[in-house]
């Protein structure tokens, strides 16, 4: 595919039907979504994963986004090679993390593969891929802090201003190409897979009446002692 496809078109055409689809969803289940739980089954691995996965990805996309947002504050940063050098050591250890996480949460839904959907193979491995592929950025192409600023940071303002440079991207080594490129794949994913519980604010627990939960056993037998008995 040309660049002018992957960087001034397939954007926007991810992020339409990132919006639309999400909306259209969330019309459809009255406002909620919903999503098939294994937690039951098996939550050891779940949380291990989860927390490392969400740990590493939230604090590296933290990061992307205020360079995008405020270039010359994150420029002014980095200005300092003592601040640059821990940035990137930072976020090899983030993306580590994030690797960790996502092959972790792989190899749960192997184990539990009669409640694994299609659709959460493909987001797994596309996730694995994302992760992957930063990691590999951060460890060859060092200094990405910088350079970032010189041509993701300005390709991403331009896509906001509807006039694309694609030129800033051009540039770039494949293994960059195919890490934004399978971004934006996942973003057109939301509203078909599990990711779209993304989209969720949950901010009605703020005010909402705590749930009683009580749990329904069958009666021991008699002259056996229930499992509470002290």
């Amino acid at each position: 595919m040309s660049d002018t496809f992957l960087f001034a078109v397939f954007p926007y055409l991810a992020t339409v039907f990132a919006v639309g689809g999400a909306i259209y969803r969330r019309r459809a289940l009255g406002g909620s979504v919903s999503a098939r739980s294994s937690q039951l089954i098996e939550g050891r691995a779940l949380r291990w994963g989860s927390i490392a996965w969400h740990h590493g990805i939230l604090a590296i996309l933290a990061a992307h986004l205020l360079a995008a947002v405020a270039p010359g504050a994150w420029g002014r940063l980095l200005g300092a090679p003592a601040r640059l050098y821990a940035l990137e050591l930072t976020g090899m250890a983030l993306a580590m993390l994030a690797v960790f996480g996502i092959a972790l949460l792989l190899v749960r839904r192997a184990a539990l593969a009669r409640l694994t959907a299609p659709m959460d193979w493909v987001v797994l491995s596309l996730l694995l891929v994302q992760a992957a592929t930063g990691l590999w950025i951060a460890y060859a192409l060092r200094w990405g802090g910088l350079w970032y600023l010189h041509t993701a940071a300005p390709w991403l303002a331009s896509l906001a201003t509807l006039s694309p440079r694609v030129d800033a991207m051009a540039v770039l080594p494949p293994v960059v190409k195919v890490h934004v490129v399978n971004a934006f794949l996942l973003l057109a994913l939301v509203p078909v897979s599990r990711l779209v519980h993304a989209t969720s604010l949950p901010l009605a627990y703020l005010w909402r009446a705590p749930q009683r939960v009580v749990w329904r056993r069958a009666p021991a037998p008699s002259g056996v002692p229930s499992h509470d008995a002290r």
